[in-house]
């Protein structure tokens, strides 16, 4: 017990980055997928293709290996990050990757005549997508959203390559410090799962609140 009411304030305060990191990245990958997602369908060629290398290149590389390049690599051509900004980038740019496959495989999914109508009503691109196209899709995204919440909270355990002092890299200095791995990592293992439980929360209220009561939203003339 004295144990764990010393090395609680240490993990608390990696926790807290944690959670920041799962933030902010969090937060920079939605934007990212959904801009990368509605950009790959405008199919133009020069846009589309340097979009798709970026996808493919950050689902199909280590994300470790990716923190490692930008930290250490970039600053050999000028390029210098801060760690934590660093962490961040390289998360958003990953889960944004597969974010914006979902973004676009969802608003594909979505009935060709939704479209058609909307093309009747002389509605603008961007209108049509804003109030009936997207509205749509995202009952279809958000189971993949919720899941890929969980594995960016877990994921942010990979900037301790970095030196920040995130959840698991603080368990790891108060094992060397204090010895007990055991109830140390336990006491990691908990905080993740009490971490992950309101994503999970907010992920099920989202998909109940979204099944069904989303009606379009069509101008009259």
């Amino acid at each position: 017990m004295n144990l764990l009411l010393e090395i609680s304030p240490v993990l608390l305060r990696g926790a807290y980055t944690t959670v920041l990191l799962t933030l902010v990245s969090g937060t920079c990958a939605l934007l990212v997928g959904f801009a990368v997602g509605l950009a790959r369908l405008a199919r133009t060629r020069w846009l589309s293709i340097p979009l798709a290398i970026y996808i493919e290149v950050f689902r199909n590389t280590s994300s470790l290996v990716q923190i490692f390049y930008f930290f250490f690599v970039l600053p050999l051509i000028g390029i210098r990050l801060e760690a934590f900004t660093t962490g961040c980038l390289v998360l958003a740019l990953n889960f944004g990757a597969y974010i914006s496959e979902v973004v676009r495989s969802a608003i594909l999914s979505i009935d060709r005549g939704q479209h058609d109508a909307t093309i009747a009503l002389n509605m603008p691109t961007s209108l049509s997508y804003r109030r009936i196209i997207i509205p749509q899709a995202i009952p279809v995204m958000l189971p993949a959203f919720g899941n890929y919440a969980l594995e960016l909270l877990k994921a942010t355990s990979l900037v301790s390559l970095i030196t920040i002092t995130e959840l698991t890299f603080s368990g790891a200095q108060l094992v060397q410090y204090y010895g007990h791995p055991t109830l140390i990592y336990m006491s990691i293992f908990v905080i993740y799962l009490l971490l992950a439980l309101p994503l999970v929360a907010l992920n099920k209220a989202l998909e109940r609140h979204s099944g069904g009561q989303w009606k379009p939203k069509v101008p009259t003339t």
